[in-house]
């Protein structure tokens, strides 16, 4: 069975290791004084420069040469930001504060090398975001919310084990319907992962009745925004107000995506080009209900490893185990109707190797040696027509003269039919 879903091709090739936490010195003109804030690990320099490392970024994407980004970011006043955050068709507010800006200038100047790539990942991801969105009725500016969870990298892991675009931690991702074991890690699906992240802010706004605060409670739980409204003192729900009493990283969590909103909307007027993609429109996919591997799938359909990983990252070790339950394989439309021409040809090449055993043999001597050997059950032997001695012993891993001692033989003489005596 083929299904053709018509979003663009996705996924990053990197095996995303824990990031260290980087930190932002930000003026609270409330408090009126500095303060040291944890940084999203999204916006780590670490995740933006891996993009360089991506798979599509190294081998599907380029400058564009009709656009050439300068190398300065241009100065803006403050009311320029106000006034533009203003205008963006947004649901959820986007105030202009120094924080804010820092994390904007953090985009456009920090990360400058990196956002044309980062922009143009946009163009793999944003429909799939979209529809998610969409289906559960939530204002699509969350979209930019995985920028600064992953820097869209779908096998991101963050140090404190969230995982994927979304970055869900374990439990949360299987209380949402995503499956995470050793041989999947639906997490990493973009397409499950954004369906489950949408329901996940859905349930998330029935709490708060407020996008700042949502956005807060995706990031340190609801738990926790709960505890700062309290230690507010005054019940009140406004995510400026209890802002000095969320974790660290928390309180940079809403302007680093007002700054993503801001970046994604307004990159043309600080001089900034995303990069071309060299992308086909559409991938295939096919339901696969027998196990299949990827070693298999390079082998009979004309597709480089790297491409069926960057097509697929919720598969952790390039086993998808399709007889488990049926299970989508994403590729380009060419390598799809390759993997159908192929037929079985392609589950059995190279299938005794690549895949655990179902059915083991114990060699029975052996067991039955160590047995004996830790002071278990004696062994016995019915003597057959042609039996010897030495045959004997080399079969029960012992010595003629072990065999003599245990049954009193003097000689090599054995009469058929007897019992004796081998351990």
């Amino acid at each position: 069975m083929i299904k053709k879903f018509t979003f663009l091709i996705m996924g990053a090739m990197l095996s995303a290791p824990a990031f260290a936490q980087e930190e932002i010195t930000v003026y609270d003109s409330a408090l009126g004084k500095s303060e040291v804030i944890d940084v999203p690990e999204g916006m780590s320099a670490a995740q933006m420069e891996a993009l360089y490392k991506d798979y599509h970024v190294s081998q599907l994407l380029t400058a564009d040469p009709a656009c050439r980004s300068t190398d300065t970011n241009p100065e803006f006043d403050r009311d320029t930001y106000v006034r533009r955050l203003s205008r963006l068709p947004n649901v959820i507010e986007m105030p202009y504060n120094d924080v804010v800006r820092q994390f904007i200038d953090r985009y456009m100047v920090r990360g400058r090398r990196s956002l044309p790539y980062l922009l143009s990942a946009c163009n793999f991801y944003m429909p799939i975001f979209e529809e998610a969105l969409e289906a559960y009725q939530l204002p699509l500016e969350l979209k930019y919310l995985p920028i600064i969870e992953s820097a869209l990298n779908p096998t991101a892991t963050s140090r404190a084990g969230a995982g994927g675009l979304w970055q869900f931690m374990v439990t949360t991702a299987k209380t949402y319907g995503l499956e995470v074991n050793s041989i999947v890690d639906e997490r990493r699906d973009p397409v499950k992962s954004s369906y489950a992240a949408a329901h996940y802010l859905k349930d998330l706004y029935g709490i708060f009745n407020n996008w700042a605060l949502v956005l807060a409670a995706y990031n340190c739980g609801p738990q926790n925004v709960l505890k700062a409204i309290k230690r507010e003192g005054s019940e009140e729900t406004d995510y400026w107000k209890i802002y000095p009493y969320l974790p660290k990283e928390t309180r940079g969590y809403v302007p680093a995506f007002i700054a993503a909103n801001y970046v994604a909307n307004y990159y043309c007027e600080h001089g900034i080009c995303p990069a071309s993609c060299s992308l086909p429109a559409a991938t295939d996919t096919v339901v696969v209900s027998r196990n299949v591997h990827f070693d298999q799938i390079v082998a009979m359909c004309g597709v480089t490893e790297d491409e069926v990983k960057a097509l697929n990252p919720q598969y952790r070790t390039g086993l998808i185990q399709g007889e488990a339950r049926p299970s989508n394989l994403r590729l380009r439309p060419e390598a799809i109707a390759a993997f159908v021409a192929a037929g079985d040809s392609i589950y059995n090449y190279k299938s005794e190797t690549l895949f655990n055993r179902t059915e083991v043999e114990v060699n029975e001597a052996v067991a039955k040696q160590s047995k004996a050997s830790k002071g278990g059950k004696a062994q016995y032997h019915k003597v057959r027509k042609g039996d010897t001695l030495g045959a004997l012993a080399r079969k029960y891993h012992t010595t003629v003269k072990a065999i003599q001692r245990l049954n009193g033989i003097r000689g090599t003489n054995l009469t058929v039919g007897k019992r004796i005596k081998v351990k």
